[in-house]
């Protein structure tokens, strides 16, 4: 039985350095080595400052800014840990709403996600994306569909006085196609957008970054 219990500690101690710690750390180093930018979260970086990362969304309110869809997710109340408070693209709580498609509260907020777009782009032409009004899987998306960037063009055009073509042309250049050709869907990185039009087309007093 001593020889059972003794074989049996070695193999859970080898098995334990092997995967527990080698193969992690095998798998970090390699990470580091072949993939640096993205083993070290895909860093976006502006004037020598880190901005954000292609791989989490962030909150823009402004109108001279394109606005990515709602997230989901939530933090701990600071006022009662018992409870959960929204916390926007929040990466330590990833998660969605959960809620079924006739969920009286998906509806609700889906309707007033809807009435603050068309107050928000009164010129907008074209029908409002569906994921400008519901959250994604995983609340942290940093992407958008083309259609969506191109919804807010005009609001967009008008704050920053520019042709509503030459957006266009920016939402053209900045949409990524499906992965390999057939995974996902074309999609534009909403920071990366922003930024570019701060570059090319600055407001007044305009630094960049969120907003």
């Amino acid at each position: 039985m001593l020889k059972q219990l003794k074989q049996a500690v070695l193999a859970t101690v080898v098995l334990t350095v092997l995967l527990g710690l080698g193969y992690p750390l095998a798998m970090t180093g390699l990470a580091q080595a072949l993939f640096p930018r993205q083993a070290h979260g895909s860093l976006i970086e502006k004037d020598g400052h880190v901005v954000g990362s292609e791989l989490i969304g962030q909150t823009f309110t402004k109108p001279e800014y394109f606005h990515g869809r709602p997230s989901a997710t939530t933090d701990t109340d600071p006022n009662d840990s018992t409870k959960q408070v929204p916390a926007p693209y929040n990466a330590a709580s990833s998660n969605a709403s959960n809620a079924a498609p006739t969920a009286k509260s998906l509806i609700s907020d889906v309707q007033s996600r809807v009435d603050a777009l068309k107050a928000e782009n009164p010129d907008a032409r074209t029908p409002i994306p569906v994921d400008l009004v519901t959250a994604s899987a995983s609340g942290l998306d940093p992407d958008i569909s083309p259609a969506a960037a191109v919804y807010q063009v005009p609001r967009i055009a008008k704050a920053r006085g520019m042709s509503q073509k030459d957006l266009l042309a920016m939402v053209d250049e900045f949409t990524q196609g499906r992965q390999l050709g057939v995974l996902g869907e074309p999609r534009v990185d909403v920071l990366k957008l922003n930024l570019a039009l701060d570059e090319r087309h600055p407001m007044t007093g305009s630094a960049g970054g969120k907003s």
